[in-house]
């Protein structure tokens, strides 16, 4: 379907059951629709890349000439410069080397992509599988990062984190801006969430509709201007039943579709485990920790310093390998699935944390063995990814 920019596009797969299989039948069905993408770029010419920010990106390549055609998109800049009363966007990230950048509109936000995982929960459930996404973020966004470089420099291993909180910044307090973590966990209902979105948050999108009030449709279309990054949504299946989804923004697109499943995998290991404990988990770890665990992830990637539940500070590299791959394991083995079949998508992440080498590592590998080549290091990332060989087995050739 479109996304933001014309050269950007994104996919939407089939809701499925966690049970035995569901992992591979993932792995099979994205890999497949990522060979008929690859098909239809070439024929116009072109290499579909996934991935999280294109390292080659120029700021140029994010004008409003390139924004994709639909009155949502068009209507979502205009909005977001009326509430900074005409200001430019002012991005300013500090990370390995530092960015300052004034762009003129929201296009910044077309740089970056990303796995969105979707999990539909019960409602008097929504609340806590809220607040176990959020002390999971930090996990996933480190053990997936693979977008250290924008602009051509070299920034946080996971830079669209802080690159896509800047880009649509209205200006506001921490209460109220449209890239957020959040400021607390939910306290007794998710519908939190959504008294927040009415009280806290100017509507981006005014649209007078017909339709029946049960079906939500305000709600929605002003909840999907809030981009939370762990965030709430309601959702009605063929037969017109309502239901309530989590949807986790956190982790980049790519580096390939084996990579992908392997961060679905450990993302749903880790929440089945956590919602199954016997007690809220989340009373173990703080919110302020959660989030201070989020940023530095998203920062340093593997090698970044948590605080975990029981206090002690960890690597994420060690945290994984110690406690949280097994975990992982035990989640999807309460959900049904096989020894092989977790083994096969978590020894992926294994890989990783044993070689430390995510997308993000191995793109700054390329460029500190090749110099500053960045079209050839995104050749390099291409033909790798046409292999569908998991990033933590790729050559720097």
């Amino acid at each position: 379907v479109p996304e933001l920019a014309q050269f950007n596009f994104e996919i939407n797969s089939v809701p499925r059951h966690l049970e035995p299989g569901a992992l591979d039948v993932m792995h099979r069905a994205l890999a497949e629709r990522w060979r008929h993408c690859e098909q239809a770029a070439s024929a116009l010419g072109a290499r579909p890349v996934l991935t999280g920010i294109l390292p080659t990106v120029r700021s140029g390549d994010l004008s409003l000439d390139h924004m994709s055609p639909l009155q949502r998109y068009r209507a979502i800049n205009e909005q977001v410069f009326r509430l900074r009363h005409g200001a430019p966007i002012e991005l300013d990230i500090d990370g390995v080397e530092q960015l300052h950048h004034r762009h003129a509109d929201v296009m910044l936000e077309a740089a970056t992509t990303s796995l969105q995982i979707h999990v539909q929960v019960d409602a008097d459930e929504a609340a806590r599988a809220f607040n176990v996404c959020k002390m999971i973020s930090a996990i996933t966004v480190g053990a997936a990062a693979n977008s250290p470089y924008l602009f051509e420099r070299q920034l946080w291993a996971e830079t669209r984190i802080p690159l896509f909180e800047q880009a649509v910044d209205v200006g506001a307090s921490d209460y109220s801006k449209r890239v957020t973590f959040g400021v607390r966990y939910a306290q007794d209902s998710i519908l939190e969430c959504f008294e927040a979105n009415r009280t806290r948050y100017p509507v981006i999108l005014p649209d007078l509709m017909d339709t029946p009030a049960e079906e939500l449709a305000h709600l929605r279309l002003h909840n999907g201007t809030i981009w939370r990054w762990n965030r709430p949504l309601i959702g009605f299946d063929d037969a017109g039943r309502p239901h309530c989804r989590i949807e986790h923004r956190v982790i980049a697109a790519g580096p390939t579709p084996r990579d992908a499943i392997a961060n679905c995998a450990l993302f749903l290991g880790l929440f089945e485990a956590f919602m199954r404990a016997s007690g809220p988990i989340e009373s173990l770890l703080s919110f302020a920790v959660a989030r201070d665990n989020f940023y530095a992830a998203a920062r340093l990637g593997l090698d970044a310093p948590l605080r975990w539940v029981d206090g002690a500070v960890y690597t994420l590299c060690d945290l994984l390998a110690s406690q949280l791959l097994d975990t992982a394991a035990g989640g999807l083995s309460a959900a049904g699935l096989g020894n092989a079949e977790i083994a096969r998508w978590l020894d992926v992440i294994r890989g990783r944390v044993e070689r430390n080498a995510t997308g993000a590592d191995w793109q700054v590998a390329w460029i500190a063995r090749h110099g500053r080549d960045f079209r050839g290091l995104v050749d390099a990332y291409v033909r790798h990814q046409a292999d569908n060989t998991p990033v933590h087995e790729w050559s720097l050739t």
